[in-house]
Formats: C-alpha cells, sequence, structure tokens
C-alpha cells in the first residue's frame, strides 16, 4: 500500500541530498521511500528524542528574576475576590 506524503522543497532536496551521499558512501542506490522508512522506523524505536524536539523550550524565571518581577507590584490593602476580576474581565 503506497499513500502519498506532502514535502517541503526543502525537504524533498535533503531526503536527495541524503540519498547521494547513502550512494556515494556505500554504493547503493536507495529510493526516496527506503530512506523515509528507515528513518521513521529508526526514530519510531528511540522516540523521546523526537518528542522532546516539539516542546517548547521554556526556561522558567530564575529566583533573581522573580523577585525582580514581584518588586514591581504593591499592595495597594484592597481584597479582590475572583467575582471581582470576572465583572472586570467579563461584565458579569
Amino acid at each position: 500500500m503506497s499513500t502519498s506524503v506532502k514535502v517541503t522543497d526543502t525537504t524533498k532536496s535533503r531526503l536527495e541530498e541524503l540519498q547521494a551521499e547513502i550512494r556515494l558512501e556505500t554504493g547503493q542506490n536507495v529510493t526516496q521511500q527506503e530512506l523515509l522508512e528507515r528513518i521513521v522506523t529508526d526514530t519510531y524505536e528511540s522516540k523521546e528524542e523526537l518528542i522532546e524536539s516539539f516542546r517548547d523550550d521554556f526556561e522558567p524565571l530564575s529566583d533573581d528574576e522573580i523577585e525582580q518581577w514581584l518588586a514591581g507590584s504593591s499592595d495597594w490593602g484592597v481584597e479582590t475576590s475572583e467575582d471581582d476580576i470576572d465583572d472586570v474581565l467579563y461584565g458579569e
């Protein structure tokens, strides 16, 4: 069974480069289908790194940065309830 997969021109070019390198290094001609199957199979077997590559590169603030951010706030001595906030935000 064969299914089409759309790829960008850059990805297509990289597949072609990989094909050429494999041919030069090993003397074997491989199809792009064979190449993609190998890439997917190998990646699937060690998928943690792939999954991690899709995570945000979020770095939490350091304690000093948190202190600096909090230093800009002040207590006005007024208690604010969730209902008060909802009224302001949503007009409820």
